[in-house]
């Protein structure tokens, strides 16, 4: 396994072949999952033309990963939609995360939209400076409802 300290880093599109690591990035994240409920999630994900998945790779250790949506909606238009974004516990403030958003930001211009959301759970308080660091502001706070079907 590379060190993530010394290792070089590439940004490139999440394959199914990482999928054991980004199950790891996403129990860090609050949502564990296993290997197999990762490959079914991203065998649908990533041949979709409005889901982009990045990751850093140091090796064959990810650093994080973004997941980014191009959204529709009727109040909205289109938008595009930060979905996901982790970054290891081993690799957190070394710019990491903010290289995601701005693949994720390339991506959602690429695509010709003009706006680039993020929801931050209010429990994340982290997350909630480094998010303004990058330039985006606040616009609402909201609940969330559930119902299993």
């Amino acid at each position: 396994m590379a060190d993530a300290t010394t290792a070089p880093t590439e940004i490139r599109r999440a394959q199914i072949s990482d999928a054991a690591e980004m199950a790891r990035l996403a129990e860090q994240l609050g949502y564990p999952m296993t290997v197999a409920e990762m490959k079914e999630r991203l065998t649908v994900l990533l041949p979709s033309e409005r889901h982009c998945i990045a990751v850093v790779a140091s090796g064959e250790r990810l650093l994080g990963r973004v997941h980014v949506e191009h959204r529709s909606s009727i109040e909205a238009g289109d938008r595009a939609e930060i979905m996901g974004l982790v970054v290891d516990s081993s690799a957190r403030r070394r710019g990491v995360g903010r290289d995601l958003v701005e693949y994720a930001e390339s991506w959602a211009r690429s695509r010709g939209l003009a706006a680039l959301t993020v929801r931050s759970n209010a429990a994340r308080e982290l997350s909630h400076p480094f998010y303004a660091a990058l330039g985006y502001s606040r616009d609402k706070t909201q609940h969330v409802y559930s119902k299993a079907l």
